[in-house]
């Protein structure tokens, strides 16, 4: 298999130098390697994580394509610049505290592979806390190209930091925007719209990073607003209805406000599994 691909990242000066490491070892021992890491730095970076990027750039040269943001843009703003600078038509989106199965590359380019026309590949989670012995919760998501658009109505059809795409297809549907929360849905959205073929593989791919953290930064009243805004953008669109849009909010208002621990069992409990 000699598909040439990208990956995509962007990194932030919050981001742990520990998960980077781990996210960047996963890469390096995967059966089929990436020529490309386009590493987005929204914004000024810590020490450490500057150390981090230059010792990998140094071990492995021509490797990592760093673009530099002055300000911090947003995961969507970023990711967009990050696009551009990709120069293969595969992209692997990978989050920098993640880790990816050492064969999720070569499953994800055996699609491409035996499908042609496919855009769009994904895979389920499994989320984990601490260390991936320690799995807390998996998201499954639909397989084939009709679920998925069907599914796509209320929640998430892709794990975001799972897919891989055509470059040709992100950039048909506008690419990524600045639409906090939803810069992911917004574009699945977008891609649907445009007229993607849509999949994903019944595996688990990647071992997402996840925990109580996680749970109490999607609580709140500002939280739920961000929510709301980038669900009209979705809305704005015209894929979604109206019950749609409002059931989504009325579901996300409920468990905004519940206390932390009870967030964290319904989506341990119900909305992952």
């Amino acid at each position: 298999m000699n598909e040439k691909f990208s990956v995509l990242m962007s990194l932030y000066i919050k981001e742990k130098p520990s998960n980077l490491i781990e996210c960047f070892e996963s890469l390096l021992n995967q059966t089929c390697l990436a020529d490309e890491w386009v590493i987005v730095e929204d914004g000024p970076l810590t020490k450490e994580l500057y150390h981090i990027l230059d010792l990998y750039d140094n071990k492995f040269p021509g490797l990592i394509k760093r673009v530099r943001l002055e300000i911090n843009r947003g995961l969507g703003l970023a990711l967009r610049e990050g696009i551009i600078h990709c120069q293969n038509e595969i992209i692997a989106r990978m989050d920098t505290d993640d880790i990816a199965r050492v064969d999720r590359f070569e499953k994800q380019l055996a699609m491409f592979e035996k499908y042609p026309k496919l855009d769009i590949c994904g895979s389920h989670i499994k989320e984990f806390d601490c260390n991936i012995d320690n799995i807390i919760s998996e998201r499954t998501v639909p397989l084939n190209d009709q679920d998925i658009k069907k599914y796509q109505k209320r929640r998430d059809s892709f794990n975001h930091m799972t897919v891989m795409y055509r470059k040709s297809a992100v950039l048909k549907a506008g690419n990524y925007q600045d639409c906090k929360l939803m810069e992911d849905t917004l574009l699945w959205v977008n891609m649907i719209i445009s007229g993607a073929n849509c999949a994903n593989i019944d595996d688990y791919l990647v071992y997402a990073r996840t925990g109580n953290n996680m749970y109490e930064r999607r609580g709140g009243l500002s939280y739920y607003n961000d929510y709301k805004n980038g669900k009209k953008q979705v809305y704005k669109t015209g894929y979604i209805s109206w019950w749609d849009y409002v059931f989504t909010l009325v579901v996300q208002f409920i468990i905004a406000i519940l206390p932390n621990g009870i967030r964290g069992l319904i989506y341990r409990k119900m909305l992952r599994r």
